[in-house]
């Protein structure tokens, strides 16, 4: 679908039926003095973005070594 043009006094206007229309389109640009201002784009409903789960990747770390948490040498000069 085409991306519509629109001015800013019409968008004003028009806002709740672009909503309802917006589904079907890419965009909406919001021009003010033939200059584009705005955009108008569908945002994707929460229901679309699949549903994250704790422990999902539980076993997925194979090795850890035994100083991960050791403090860097980097770091030691600011050390108290």
């Amino acid at each position: 679908m085409a991306m519509q043009k629109i001015s800013v006094s019409e968008a004003a206007a028009l806002l709740p039926e672009m909503l309802k229309q917006l589904s079907g389109r890419k965009a909406v640009v919001i021009m003010k003095d033939d200059v584009p201002v705005a955009r108008l784009v569908l945002e994707p409903l929460q229901s679309d973005k699949p549903k994250r789960e704790l422990g999902t990747m539980r076993g997925s770390v194979l090795y850890m070594a035994p100083d991960f948490d050791a403090p860097l040498e980097e770091m030691k000069e600011y050390e108290q």
